[in-house]
């Protein structure tokens, strides 16, 4: 796996730069599976409980368009950060439905701008505004559920004449809303999680910034439990495969990732910021290195014992 370059590296006086536009996602989505990780059309529902069974969340698509992807989720992203934005400006009234372009909104999310990417936008936007979530995240009250999708609306206007994408508005639902709006309910997010070209990579990347987050002494989590929280569909064996290439591949923006095992023996993947993983390999390797050479003086001392010992006897001898 390789990180997708950004198709779009200078700098557009048109839109914001992504510096003065910071990423933001919302916590309760980054840590559970809601999208599907596969660019081919998934119609296989995703269902998830958490390990103690307070969390569960449902995702449904219809055959007509299948489930929303996590590339679909950059608009999302987008929302969010563009929202949370007019929050830190001080507007007053926050809208639900946001007014852009194709184009700032593709530029904004690393995107190209050629005709079929416009074509894949507009399927996104099909997929998020049909894709049905139905989660217990939220419930004040025991059995409490709320069902919802992503967009409930959406507009693309194109000129009469040249038939190119002009205009657009998204109107996002209820629930992603108010999870935006809310305060203490987004997390930043690197910039360079739009080039991960991997769904597996996005969604690792996601969950290791909502749990593992810049503590130190880094996260361990369970493959197992990895897997559920990815909501991959592939085989254990098959999953474990694509996390070992993941893993070889060393792609995520601020976090490394090795592979371990809990106290119980169980395979793990330990999760540290950068920084910190690489002071650990550092230490490991001179660790290993004083190891090597101890062992190495110690067999330096038993051949030098033996040379000596053979003298003696040689010289008992004469």
């Amino acid at each position: 796996m390789s990180k997708r370059r950004d198709p779009n590296p200078e700098f557009d006086l048109f839109i914001p730069a992504l510096g003065d536009l910071p990423l933001r996602d919302q916590r309760e989505v980054m840590e559970r599976p809601f999208f599907s990780l596969q660019k081919r059309k998934r119609l296989k529902p995703i269902e998830y409980r958490s390990p103690d069974g307070e969390a569960w969340v449902r995702v449904q698509a219809i055959p007509d368009y299948g489930m929303a992807t996590i590339w679909d989720a950059d608009i999302l992203i987008w929302a969010a950060s563009t929202l949370n934005r007019m929050k830190q400006k001080g507007v007053n009234d926050i809208p639900r439905t946001l007014t852009t372009t194709p184009y700032d909104l593709l530029r904004a999310i690393k995107r190209s701008t050629g005709g079929r990417d416009y074509q894949e936008l507009q399927a996104a936007l099909l997929r998020l505004q049909t894709t049905s979530i139905t989660t217990s995240i939220r419930a004040t009250k025991r059995r409490q559920k709320a069902g919802f999708n992503w967009l409930d609306s959406w507009t693309f206007d194109t000129d009469a004449d040249t038939e190119q994408p002009r205009g657009m508005t998204l109107t996002l639902s209820d629930w992603v809303y108010e999870g935006i709006v809310n305060e203490k309910s987004l997390l930043t997010m690197h910039p360079d999680y739009f080039l991960l070209s991997g769904g597996l990579e996005r969604a690792l990347y996601r969950i290791a910034r909502k749990h593992a987050g810049s503590q130190r002494g880094g996260w361990l989590c369970r493959v197992e439990l990895l897997r559920d929280k990815t909501g991959s569909d592939a085989q254990p064996k098959e999953f474990n495969r694509m996390l070992r290439r993941v893993i070889e591949a060393d792609q995520l923006p601020e976090y490394a990732m090795e592979l371990t095992e809990t106290a119980d023996k169980s395979p793990a993947v330990m999760f540290r910021l950068r920084g910190e993983a690489e002071a650990v390999a550092l230490a490991e390797r001179m660790r290993a290195e004083d190891e090597r050479r101890a062992r190495f003086d110690a067999d330096r001392r038993r051949a030098d014992e033996v040379d000596t010992r053979m003298d003696q006897l040689a010289g008992r001898r004469r």
